[in-house]
């Protein structure tokens, strides 16, 4: 074989690599952090008010068994009526993330159920309003 040939076959290796990435790259899905990102981008402050509200509280404390999850929402809420949602974003796929509303007991504490999750870590942002008062809190957590 001589130096021409092998000049070509290098060049039909390449335009082939080049073909196969081309249609991996546009069979691969994209999941966007959130489907609303620009609108959540205008109300950022709003989490940036919670967080400093959030932050004059005791910590939200995050902990697991083999069947819940449980939050528990800091001692000096405890008895308030709490509104709001928890929403459980998994980083590896959008398809199973969680939203689920606030539902918690008197003490403060709400126990999630662990079916449809998978064991990788979440983000567990919380948003939720007690006497009218906004409070934001974002954990991670790592499902076992």
């Amino acid at each position: 074989m001589n130096w021409g040939n092998k000049l070509i076959l290098v060049f039909i290796l390449f335009a082939i690599g080049i073909g196969f990435l081309v249609y991996k790259s546009y069979n691969t899905k994209y999941d966007l952090v959130s489907k609303d990102y620009y609108k959540e981008e205008l109300r950022y402050q709003d989490k940036i008010d919670g967080l400093n509200n959030a932050n004059k509280l005791t910590d939200i404390i995050l902990g697991q068994d083999e069947k819940h999850i449980t939050i528990q929402f800091p001692k000096e809420l405890n008895k308030h009526q709490l509104q709001g949602e928890i929403y459980l974003y998994c980083p590896t796929s959008a398809a199973n993330d969680k939203k689920i509303p606030i539902n918690s007991n008197e003490e403060g504490m709400q126990l999630i159920a662990k079916i449809g999750l998978l064991k990788v870590p979440y983000h567990v942002k919380i948003s939720w309003s007690s006497n009218s008062v906004n409070y934001y809190s974002d954990k991670i957590i790592t499902v076992n």
